[in-house]
């Protein structure tokens, strides 16, 4: 018999939503602009225009979510796991974190 139940959440790390403005930096140079949806340990989810290849390695810098205090973004080497168009041009990017450059 089918289940049409939710799926039961296999990840390991709280994700916790932040709306922050980011750039994606694509190994050929390129960067893009692009928004962080959610962010844990151990990944990301991000959309943007940009449709990377599935296990692709990027940077990226995500802004701090409060604009009142000065800080210099988290930048990150992102492998990405997923990637599906959500609406007008624009993509759900998902990956794992490789490291924290700075």
């Amino acid at each position: 018999m089918l289940s049409y139940a939710a799926p039961r959440e296999r990840r390991l790390d709280r994700r916790i939503p932040v709306n922050c403005a980011a750039f994606i930096q694509a190994r050929d140079g390129n960067k893009y602009e692009a928004e962080c949806i959610e962010l844990s340990v151990a990944g990301m989810t991000l959309r943007a225009d940009y449709v990377p290849g599935e296990g692709e390695v990027v940077d990226v810098a995500i802004s701090s979510p409060n604009d009142q205090v000065e800080r210099p973004p988290l930048m990150t080497r992102l492998r990405v796991t997923r990637c599906h168009p959500v609406s007008d041009g624009r993509y759900e990017i998902g990956g794992a974190i490789v490291r924290v450059v700075g």
